[in-house]
Protein backbone atom coordinates (compact mmCIF):
# COMPACT_ATOMS: atom_id res chain seq x y z
CA UNK A 1 0.00 0.00 0.00
CA UNK A 2 2.87 2.34 0.93
CA UNK A 3 4.63 1.57 -2.38
CA UNK A 4 1.42 2.22 -4.32
CA UNK A 5 0.95 5.59 -2.57
CA UNK A 6 4.57 6.54 -3.35
CA UNK A 7 4.13 5.68 -7.03
CA UNK A 8 0.93 7.73 -7.23
CA UNK A 9 2.69 10.72 -5.66
CA UNK A 10 5.62 10.35 -8.04
CA UNK A 11 3.27 10.23 -11.03
CA UNK A 12 1.39 13.31 -9.80
CA UNK A 13 4.66 15.20 -9.27
CA UNK A 14 5.82 14.33 -12.79
CA UNK A 15 2.55 15.54 -14.32
CA UNK A 16 2.63 18.74 -12.24
CA UNK A 17 6.26 19.40 -13.20
CA UNK A 18 5.45 18.90 -16.89
CA UNK A 19 2.50 21.27 -16.64
CA UNK A 20 4.55 23.95 -14.93
CA UNK A 21 7.40 23.53 -17.41
CA UNK A 22 4.94 24.04 -20.23
CA UNK A 23 3.91 27.34 -18.66
CA UNK A 24 7.47 28.64 -18.43
CA UNK A 25 7.65 31.95 -20.35
CA UNK A 26 9.53 31.96 -23.64
CA UNK A 27 10.93 35.44 -22.93
CA UNK A 28 11.09 37.26 -19.62
CA UNK A 29 9.10 40.49 -19.49
CA UNK A 30 9.98 43.70 -17.68
CA UNK A 31 8.77 47.28 -17.65
CA UNK A 32 10.33 50.71 -17.23
CA UNK A 33 8.31 52.26 -14.42
CA UNK A 34 8.77 54.35 -11.28
CA UNK A 35 10.02 52.30 -8.35
CA UNK A 36 7.05 53.66 -6.39
CA UNK A 37 4.81 51.50 -8.62
CA UNK A 38 6.74 48.34 -7.77
CA UNK A 39 3.85 46.58 -6.01
CA UNK A 40 1.48 47.32 -8.89
CA UNK A 41 3.79 46.08 -11.62
CA UNK A 42 4.74 42.98 -9.62
CA UNK A 43 1.08 42.11 -9.03
CA UNK A 44 0.44 42.49 -12.78
CA UNK A 45 3.03 39.81 -13.58
CA UNK A 46 6.24 41.77 -14.18
CA UNK A 47 9.07 40.46 -12.03
CA UNK A 48 11.65 42.95 -13.36
CA UNK A 49 11.54 46.69 -13.78
CA UNK A 50 13.73 49.53 -14.98
CA UNK A 51 14.31 53.05 -13.70
CA UNK A 52 16.41 56.03 -14.76
CA UNK A 53 20.09 56.46 -13.98
CA UNK A 54 19.45 60.03 -12.85
CA UNK A 55 16.89 59.01 -10.25
CA UNK A 56 18.52 55.87 -8.87
CA UNK A 57 22.29 55.53 -9.36
CA UNK A 58 23.75 58.72 -10.84
CA UNK A 59 27.11 59.87 -9.43
CA UNK A 60 25.44 63.29 -9.05
CA UNK A 61 23.21 61.95 -6.25
CA UNK A 62 24.37 62.58 -2.68
CA UNK A 63 25.65 59.59 -0.73
CA UNK A 64 22.62 59.90 1.58
CA UNK A 65 20.17 59.83 -1.34
CA UNK A 66 21.95 56.90 -2.94
CA UNK A 67 21.75 54.92 0.32
CA UNK A 68 18.02 55.67 0.50
CA UNK A 69 17.69 54.33 -3.05
CA UNK A 70 19.62 51.19 -2.15
CA UNK A 71 17.11 50.60 0.64
CA UNK A 72 14.19 51.05 -1.80
CA UNK A 73 15.80 48.63 -4.26
CA UNK A 74 16.36 46.05 -1.52
CA UNK A 75 12.72 46.26 -0.37
CA UNK A 76 11.20 46.17 -3.87
CA UNK A 77 9.16 43.09 -4.78
CA UNK A 78 10.57 43.06 -8.30
CA UNK A 79 14.19 43.12 -9.49
CA UNK A 80 15.68 46.44 -10.62
CA UNK A 81 17.22 44.89 -13.72
CA UNK A 82 18.30 47.95 -15.67
CA UNK A 83 18.60 51.74 -15.63
CA UNK A 84 18.24 53.96 -18.69
CA UNK A 85 19.24 57.48 -19.81
CA UNK A 86 22.89 56.74 -19.10
CA UNK A 87 24.14 60.32 -19.57
CA UNK A 88 22.51 63.66 -18.70
CA UNK A 89 21.73 65.82 -21.73
CA UNK A 90 24.36 68.45 -20.91
CA UNK A 91 27.20 65.90 -20.91
CA UNK A 92 28.16 65.46 -24.55
CA UNK A 93 29.28 61.99 -25.64
CA UNK A 94 29.43 62.62 -29.41
CA UNK A 95 30.50 65.53 -31.58
CA UNK A 96 33.05 68.33 -31.05
CA UNK A 97 32.20 69.22 -27.44
CA UNK A 98 33.05 65.95 -25.71
CA UNK A 99 35.26 66.37 -22.64
CA UNK A 100 36.62 62.86 -22.43
CA UNK A 101 37.98 62.88 -18.88
CA UNK A 102 34.69 64.26 -17.55
CA UNK A 103 32.78 61.49 -19.30
CA UNK A 104 35.16 58.76 -18.07
CA UNK A 105 35.04 60.01 -14.48
CA UNK A 106 31.24 60.08 -14.58
CA UNK A 107 31.11 56.57 -16.09
CA UNK A 108 33.41 55.16 -13.39
CA UNK A 109 31.19 56.59 -10.66
CA UNK A 110 28.03 55.37 -12.38
CA UNK A 111 29.27 51.80 -12.79
CA UNK A 112 30.47 51.69 -9.19
CA UNK A 113 26.98 52.61 -7.99
CA UNK A 114 25.33 50.23 -10.46
CA UNK A 115 27.42 47.39 -9.04
CA UNK A 116 26.43 48.32 -5.47
CA UNK A 117 22.76 48.43 -6.50
CA UNK A 118 22.93 45.10 -8.34
CA UNK A 119 22.01 46.74 -11.65
CA UNK A 120 23.67 44.72 -14.39
CA UNK A 121 22.50 46.58 -17.51
CA UNK A 122 22.70 50.29 -18.36
CA UNK A 123 20.81 51.47 -21.44
CA UNK A 124 22.67 53.97 -23.59
CA UNK A 125 20.00 56.08 -25.27
CA UNK A 126 20.78 59.65 -24.15
CA UNK A 127 19.57 61.30 -27.35
CA UNK A 128 20.48 64.85 -26.33
CA UNK A 129 23.93 63.88 -25.08
CA UNK A 130 24.74 62.21 -28.40
CA UNK A 131 23.09 64.75 -30.72
CA UNK A 132 25.50 66.19 -33.27
CA UNK A 133 25.65 69.79 -34.54
CA UNK A 134 23.96 70.27 -37.90
CA UNK A 135 26.18 69.23 -40.84
CA UNK A 136 28.78 67.66 -38.54
CA UNK A 137 30.93 64.89 -40.09
CA UNK A 138 29.12 61.69 -39.11
CA UNK A 139 32.12 59.49 -39.92
CA UNK A 140 34.32 61.48 -37.54
CA UNK A 141 31.56 61.38 -34.92
CA UNK A 142 31.35 57.61 -35.23
CA UNK A 143 35.13 57.12 -35.00
CA UNK A 144 35.39 59.34 -31.91
CA UNK A 145 32.37 57.68 -30.30
CA UNK A 146 33.87 54.23 -30.85
CA UNK A 147 37.20 55.35 -29.37
CA UNK A 148 35.47 56.78 -26.29
CA UNK A 149 33.31 53.73 -25.67
CA UNK A 150 36.18 51.32 -26.01
CA UNK A 151 37.50 52.99 -22.85
CA UNK A 152 34.09 53.14 -21.17
CA UNK A 153 33.47 49.44 -21.88
CA UNK A 154 36.64 48.57 -19.94
CA UNK A 155 35.30 50.51 -16.95
CA UNK A 156 31.95 48.73 -17.25
CA UNK A 157 33.66 45.33 -17.21
CA UNK A 158 35.58 46.30 -14.07
CA UNK A 159 32.23 46.70 -12.27
CA UNK A 160 30.46 43.75 -13.96
CA UNK A 161 28.05 46.03 -15.85
CA UNK A 162 26.93 45.76 -19.47
CA UNK A 163 26.04 48.76 -21.62
CA UNK A 164 23.26 48.29 -24.17
CA UNK A 165 23.40 50.86 -26.99
CA UNK A 166 19.88 51.88 -28.01
CA UNK A 167 18.73 52.85 -31.48
CA UNK A 168 16.66 56.05 -31.24
CA UNK A 169 14.23 57.68 -33.64
CA UNK A 170 15.26 60.77 -35.60
CA UNK A 171 12.88 63.02 -33.64
CA UNK A 172 14.99 62.35 -30.52
CA UNK A 173 18.51 62.54 -31.92
CA UNK A 174 20.42 62.73 -35.21
CA UNK A 175 23.07 60.12 -34.44
CA UNK A 176 22.50 56.34 -34.57
CA UNK A 177 18.84 56.43 -35.54
CA UNK A 178 18.58 52.84 -36.72
CA UNK A 179 19.36 49.47 -35.20
CA UNK A 180 21.62 48.81 -38.17
CA UNK A 181 23.80 51.88 -37.48
CA UNK A 182 23.90 51.15 -33.74
CA UNK A 183 24.95 47.55 -34.47
CA UNK A 184 27.80 48.81 -36.65
CA UNK A 185 29.13 50.87 -33.73
CA UNK A 186 28.83 47.93 -31.33
CA UNK A 187 30.87 45.79 -33.73
CA UNK A 188 33.55 48.48 -33.94
CA UNK A 189 33.78 48.86 -30.15
CA UNK A 190 34.11 45.08 -30.06
CA UNK A 191 33.84 44.53 -26.30
CA UNK A 192 31.63 42.02 -24.45
CA UNK A 193 30.41 44.71 -22.05
CA UNK A 194 29.22 46.98 -24.86
CA UNK A 195 26.25 45.35 -26.57
CA UNK A 196 22.98 46.23 -28.29
CA UNK A 197 19.42 47.13 -27.31
CA UNK A 198 16.86 46.59 -30.08
CA UNK A 199 14.18 49.19 -29.41
CA UNK A 200 11.22 48.01 -31.47
CA UNK A 201 9.24 51.19 -30.78
CA UNK A 202 11.95 53.32 -32.40
CA UNK A 203 12.43 50.79 -35.21
CA UNK A 204 8.74 50.98 -36.10
CA UNK A 205 8.72 54.78 -35.90
CA UNK A 206 11.66 54.85 -38.33
CA UNK A 207 10.18 52.17 -40.60
CA UNK A 208 13.11 49.84 -39.98
CA UNK A 209 12.67 46.23 -41.01
CA UNK A 210 12.66 43.39 -38.46
CA UNK A 211 15.53 41.93 -40.51
CA UNK A 212 17.90 44.30 -38.67
CA UNK A 213 17.23 42.27 -35.51
CA UNK A 214 18.25 39.05 -37.25
CA UNK A 215 21.34 40.71 -38.72
CA UNK A 216 22.46 41.81 -35.24
CA UNK A 217 21.58 38.58 -33.45
CA UNK A 218 25.06 38.07 -31.99
CA UNK A 219 25.02 41.51 -30.34
CA UNK A 220 21.59 41.69 -28.72
CA UNK A 221 21.25 41.63 -24.93
CA UNK A 222 18.15 43.78 -24.47
CA UNK A 223 14.93 44.68 -26.25
CA UNK A 224 12.33 47.40 -25.66
CA UNK A 225 8.82 47.85 -26.96
CA UNK A 226 5.79 50.18 -26.97
CA UNK A 227 2.88 50.97 -29.26
CA UNK A 228 3.54 53.25 -32.18
CA UNK A 229 1.03 56.10 -32.14
CA UNK A 230 1.29 57.47 -28.61
CA UNK A 231 3.91 55.20 -27.00
CA UNK A 232 1.20 53.36 -25.11
CA UNK A 233 1.54 50.01 -23.37
CA UNK A 234 1.25 47.02 -25.71
CA UNK A 235 -2.38 45.97 -25.89
CA UNK A 236 -3.92 49.40 -25.33
CA UNK A 237 -4.30 50.13 -29.05
CA UNK A 238 -3.71 46.54 -30.14
CA UNK A 239 -0.55 47.01 -32.26
CA UNK A 240 0.67 43.79 -33.82
CA UNK A 241 4.30 43.12 -32.84
CA UNK A 242 4.49 39.62 -34.30
CA UNK A 243 6.86 40.44 -37.22
CA UNK A 244 9.44 41.79 -34.75
CA UNK A 245 8.85 38.97 -32.27
CA UNK A 246 9.35 36.49 -35.11
CA UNK A 247 12.68 38.19 -35.85
CA UNK A 248 13.68 37.79 -32.20
CA UNK A 249 12.79 34.11 -32.42
CA UNK A 250 14.86 33.66 -35.59
CA UNK A 251 17.71 35.49 -33.87
CA UNK A 252 17.47 33.02 -30.96
CA UNK A 253 17.26 36.01 -28.65
CA UNK A 254 17.61 35.03 -24.98
CA UNK A 255 17.33 38.40 -23.22
CA UNK A 256 14.26 40.12 -21.80
CA UNK A 257 11.71 42.36 -23.48
CA UNK A 258 11.03 45.55 -21.55
CA UNK A 259 8.05 47.78 -22.11
CA UNK A 260 9.22 51.39 -22.28
CA UNK A 261 6.02 53.35 -22.70
CA UNK A 262 4.44 56.42 -21.16
CA UNK A 263 3.80 55.93 -17.44
CA UNK A 264 0.26 57.30 -17.41
CA UNK A 265 -1.31 53.88 -16.95
CA UNK A 266 -3.91 52.40 -14.63
CA UNK A 267 -3.65 49.08 -12.76
CA UNK A 268 -6.01 47.50 -15.30
CA UNK A 269 -3.90 48.84 -18.20
CA UNK A 270 -0.72 47.25 -16.93
CA UNK A 271 -2.39 43.91 -16.18
CA UNK A 272 -3.91 43.92 -19.67
CA UNK A 273 -0.53 44.74 -21.22
CA UNK A 274 1.27 41.88 -19.48
CA UNK A 275 -1.36 39.41 -20.67
CA UNK A 276 -1.42 40.85 -24.21
CA UNK A 277 2.34 40.75 -24.70
CA UNK A 278 2.61 37.30 -23.15
CA UNK A 279 -0.05 36.05 -25.57
CA UNK A 280 1.73 37.64 -28.58
CA UNK A 281 5.01 36.01 -27.58
CA UNK A 282 3.38 32.62 -27.02
CA UNK A 283 1.66 32.80 -30.42
CA UNK A 284 5.03 33.33 -32.12
CA UNK A 285 7.24 31.02 -30.10
CA UNK A 286 4.79 28.15 -29.86
CA UNK A 287 4.32 28.11 -33.64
Amino acid sequence: MKLKTTLVLLLFSTILFSFQSGKKPYIRLGIVAPIEKDSLIFASGFKMFGESVGKMISPALSEEKFKQNLDLIKKAKGKLYMCNVMFPGQMKIAGPDVIEQTVLTYAEGLFSRAEQAGVGVIILGSGTARRLPDNYDVNKAQADFVSLFKKIAVLAAKHKVKIALENLQSSETNFLTSLKSAAEVVRLVNHPNFRLNADIFHMRREGESPQSIIDAKDLLIHCEIAENEARTLPGIKGDDFKPYLQALKKAKYKGPIFIEANTNFSPSDIALSFKFLTKEIEAVYAD
